[in-house]
C-alpha cells in the first residue's frame, strides 16, 4: 500500500511538472521570438539528442524492470521444484528418519510461504527469514544424523547433501533478487529527462497561437504512467502488479507433501 501510494504520488508530480515546464518552456520561446524571430540554429539536433535520451533511459528501465519481474517468478518455481526433489529424497532414508524430517519440510514450506505474502510487514518478513535459516540448520542436523543409522543405505550422504544445498541456497538467490535495482541516480535521471523534454516541447510550440492541450497533457499522462509502471515492477511484492500468483507452485507443492 505504501508503494502505491508514493509511485501515484510521484507519477502525480511528474504529471504536474510535466505540464508546469511545458508551459514554461512555451513562454520562454515566446520570449525568445518577440527577441528574434526563427527558432535558433542547433536547437533541433539538441533537442533530438535529448529526446533520444530520454527514450533510451524509458527503453532500458522497462526492459529490466520487467526481465527482473520475470526472473522473481522463475526462482518461485525453481525453489519449489528444488523443495520438491529433495523431500522425494527423504523416501531413501530410514523409515524412523523419514517422520521428523517430512514434518520439518513441511513447517519450511509454509514458512516460506509466508515468508513473501507479507512482505508489507517488514518485521514479520524479517521473523519469517530467521524461521527459514533456523529450520535449514535443523533440517541438514537431522538428516546427518539419519546417515548413521543402522539401516541407512550406502551412499546416502552423498545423494541427499546436494539436494539440500540446492534447496537452501535458492532462498539467499530470491532474497538478492529482490533487492536487486537499478542505481537511484537512474530513477533521478528519467523524470529529470521527462521535464527537460518537456520544457522543450513547450519551447517548440511557441510559435502555435494557440496550446494544444491534447497533445500536452498526452505527452505529460503517457510518460506519467510509464516511470509508475516501472517502479511497480521493480517491486512486485509491493505493488498492483504483483508475483503473489506464483506462490501458487508452493502452495500446490504442500497440498502434495
Amino acid at each position: 500500500m505504501y508503494l502505491q501510494l508514493i509511485a501515484s504520488a510521484l507519477a502525480l508530480s511528474l504529471f504536474l511538472g510535466m505540464l508546469l515546464c511545458v508551459e514554461i518552456g512555451r513562454r520562454m520561446g515566446i520570449a525568445q521570438l518577440r527577441k528574434e524571430p526563427g527558432m535558433p540554429k542547433g536547437f533541433g539536433a539538441s533537442e533530438s539528442a535529448i529526446f533520444a535520451l530520454l527514450g533510451l533511459i524509458l527503453a532500458f528501465s522497462f526492459s529490466g524492470a520487467a526481465t527482473r519481474f520475470e526472473a522473481h517468478r522463475q526462482l518461485i518455481a525453481t525453489e519449489a521444484n528444488a523443495i520438491g526433489t529433495a523431500y522425494l529424497r527423504l523416501d531413501l532414508l530410514p523409515s524412523r528418519a523419514q517422520v521428523e524430517l517430512k514434518s520439518l519440510f513441511k513447517h519450511y514450506v509454509d514458512v516460506r510461504i509466508s515468508s513473501y505474502s507479507r512482505n508489507e510487514n517488514h518485521i514479520a518478513t524479517q521473523q519469517a527469514h530467521a524461521q527459514t535459516a533456523a529450520l535449514q540448520q535443523q533440517i541438514w542436523q537431522s538428516a546427518n544424523a539419519s546417515y548413521d543409522l543402522a539401516d541407512a543405505r550406502p551412499n546416502l550422504d552423498l545423494i541427499l547433501p546436494d539436494a539440500l544445498n540446492a534447496m537452501f541456497d535458492i532462498t539467499t538467490t530470491r532474497a538478492v533478487a529482490l533487492d536487486n535495482h537499478p542505481p537511484l541516480i537512474v530513477f533521478l535521471l528519467l523524470p529529470l529527462l521527462a521535464l527537460v523534454s518537456a520544457l522543450l516541447v513547450g519551447f517548440d510550440m511557441s510559435s502555435n497561437k494557440h496550446r494544444r492541450w491534447l497533445h500536452t497533457v498526452s505527452f505529460a499522462a503517457v510518460m506519467s504512467l510509464t516511470v509508475y509502471v516501472i517502479i511497480d515492477l521493480e517491486y512486485p511484492r509491493l505493488g498492483l502488479i504483483r508475483i503473489n500468483a506464483a506462490d501458487q507452485v508452493l502452495i500446490d507443492l504442500r497440498s502434495s507433501m
